[in-house]
């Protein structure tokens, strides 16, 4: 498999947070950002940024910690999140959460040499 072939584009960025109505009192009045897509349970919502991108917020990762040390999570849009999971396996690649499912899409979160994590996202 050429994995170089399954990597598309940045999906999102996804910042983890321990009290949601927090967290989204700093975006939206803070900040003052604009909420796009907010899964029916209330636990993940997005912002779409006017030129461009996806940022959101949730509380579904309870493995993944907000932490100033640890920067932002990438999420890479992927073409078939199935085949690339076993094929990462199969290549000894550490996986911090297998694959779980937003309303949306399905993601899974491996991690680099150094601890950094990485999220690979499919949409449904």
């Amino acid at each position: 498999m050429n994995l170089q072939s399954q990597f598309k584009k940045i999906a999102f960025t996804m910042y983890p947070v321990e009290n949601l109505a927090r967290a989204r009192n700093f975006y939206e009045n803070v900040l003052q950002l604009k909420h796009g897509a907010v899964s029916a349970e209330g636990r993940w919502i997005e912002y779409d940024l006017p030129q461009g991108g996806c940022f959101c917020i949730t509380d579904l990762v309870p493995e993944i910690k907000p932490s100033a040390l640890a920067g932002g999570t990438l999420a890479l849009e992927v073409s078939d999140l199935d085949a690339l999971v076993t094929e990462l396996k199969a290549r000894d690649v550490k996986f911090k959460t297998d694959v779980f499912h937003s309303p949306v899409c399905r993601m899974a979160v491996i991690l680099d040499t150094e601890g950094n994590s990485l999220m690979l996202h499919q949409l449904k």
